[in-house]
């Protein structure tokens, strides 16, 4: 293992741009599809049943979404920093960091659970929900919002090992949680006819036990990076750097999915039909979309553990090919998705309802053939968060969805009249000004300023051993 590490290290520093992306962005793809294959299996179960417990769970799910994103930036920043120690050859610092990231992440999950589910009745309300929509949603989230600490623990594995150039072991050990979820849905569901409780358990159960099998792989004290009780208390240095260079990305990202939240209300006024489309289309869109998101990840290593190095060209050129290659792979497939005849018999697997149909397909067609500027959004945030600067992705989030789409919103539905269609075009548009600005402070060099400071470890010597 020990051996197979230090290969991973030669090929993300020395080794082959290309073949070093694919290496680490081809395992992500993988493991980010298992992991959208949660809700996806959840959406086609719940189609089957009725359009109400689909609209349910698509209404409350960026309350999750918040919740999560606000912790991944405990994790993000875990990775950049472990990453840059590693880089640097610092490995007990990396061990250390590791150990905070793991008291930090699971602290807050457990606070977070136990106020999202007391607060559930009244965050339904607000979002509009009555009757059987209400009732549904509220069965859903209570229960769900118990598999935070699973899906954090798991989170930290992925983290650490990414952190490496290992992406394929949270590959596995997801595809173990999705098989799982596989079975549970249907028999849950359907055979015990729990419904969205039974959803809600399905993921629940699917994502204990991958996180039980992390813990324990990641105790394993004979690795690199581990769990340590001896690291396990608060560290005022490493918890600083934590702050800093996660704050930011939590903020970005819960800030990003409040805003997603808003958006799911102004789309329930549309109705549950509209509702459910939204919750379709976003989801299949997002299968197209996992590569750009895997390939950003795979930056955020690349450039970490090379800027640790100080081997900032090198850095950059990670970052161009990467960028290149979603660029190319998302025009493809969006071209493809946009037809209308491909975009119709894909939504309709996930319900049977003509106007959620033809909705869900209006809603991917747009979002497909516009999907090419996740290429350059994705890639430049890796750029940023590998070197540290994550108030800049923050500060894009942020904008993103609290200017550019509500103002777009307002201005298709008040002044062009666009109806539910000034949903669909909001999104788009708001993603393409924030690939952009972010491309322009990429050609501004901000991202070359030291913002982590690292020693310069044992690199060198590792080095020579490594080709002895």
């Amino acid at each position: 293992m020990k051996a197979a590490k230090v290969k991973n290290r030669q090929l993300l520093l020395q080794g082959n741009m290309l073949h070093a992306i694919l290496s680490l962005a081809i395992p992500v793809v993988i493991n980010s599809f298992l992991q959208t294959m949660y809700n996806l299996t959840d959406t086609y179960w719940l189609g089957q049943i009725g359009t109400h417990q689909l609209a349910a769970i698509n209404l409350v799910t960026p309350v999750q979404n918040i919740i999560i994103n606000f912790g991944s930036g405990i994790t993000v920043a875990g990775s950049v920093l472990i990453a840059q120690y590693i880089g640097a050859g610092e490995k007990e610092n990396a061990k250390g960091m590791a150990n905070q990231i793991f008291i930090c992440a699971l602290s807050f999950a457990m606070v977070c659970a136990t106020v999202c589910f007391a607060a559930t009745p009244a965050i339904i309300s607000w979002l509009g929900a009555d009757g059987e929509t209400f009732r549904h949603a509220q069965m859903y989230l209570q229960i769900v919002i118990w598999d935070m600490p699973f899906l954090y623990m798991v989170s930290i594995f992925s983290a650490v090992n990414q952190a490496q150039g290992d992406t394929v072991r949270p590959m596995l050990l997801n595809f173990g949680g999705i098989t799982l979820n596989l079975f549970l849905d249907p028999l849950l569901m359907v055979y015990f006819q729990l419904g969205t409780a039974g959803a809600a358990l399905a993921t629940l159960l699917s994502k204990a036990v991958p996180a039980i099998i992390a813990f324990c792989l990641l105790s394993n004290r004979k690795k690199d990076v581990s769990l340590d009780v001896r690291h396990m208390r608060f560290q005022a240095d490493k918890l600083k750097l934590i702050l800093r260079i996660g704050l930011p990305t939590a903020i970005g990202g819960s800030t990003m999915q409040l805003g997603f939240l808003l958006m799911s209300k102004n789309v329930y006024f549309y109705g549950t039909q509209a509702m459910a489309a939204y919750g379709i289309g976003n989801k299949v869109n997002g299968l197209i979309t996992l590569p750009s998101n895997a390939i950003g990840s795979a930056v955020a290593t690349i450039v970490g553990q090379n800027m640790g190095a100080g081997q900032r060209d090198r850095a950059e050129k990670g970052y161009r090919i990467s960028m290149l290659i979603s660029i190319v792979f998302l025009f493809t497939g969006g071209m493809i998705l946009s037809r209308d005849i491909i975009s119709t018999t894909i939504v309709s697997v996930f319900s049977e309802d003509a106007e959620v149909i033809a909705m869900a397909a209006d809603f991917l067609s747009v979002m497909a053939f516009w999907c090419f500027t996740n290429g350059v959004y994705n890639s430049t945030s890796g750029l940023f968060q590998g070197t540290g600067h994550t108030e800049v992705t923050m500060a894009v989030d942020a904008t993103r969805l609290w200017v550019f789409r509500f103002l777009t919103l307002w201005f298709c539905e008040t002044i062009l009249h666009m109806g539910v269609r000034s949903i669909w075009y909001s999104v788009v548009i708001s993603n393409g000004i924030s690939s952009v600005i972010l491309f322009i402070l990429y050609r501004s060099g901000l991202w070359k300023k030291p913002r982590i400071k690292v020693g310069t470890g044992n690199t060198q010597q590792e080095k020579e051993a490594a080709q002895k």
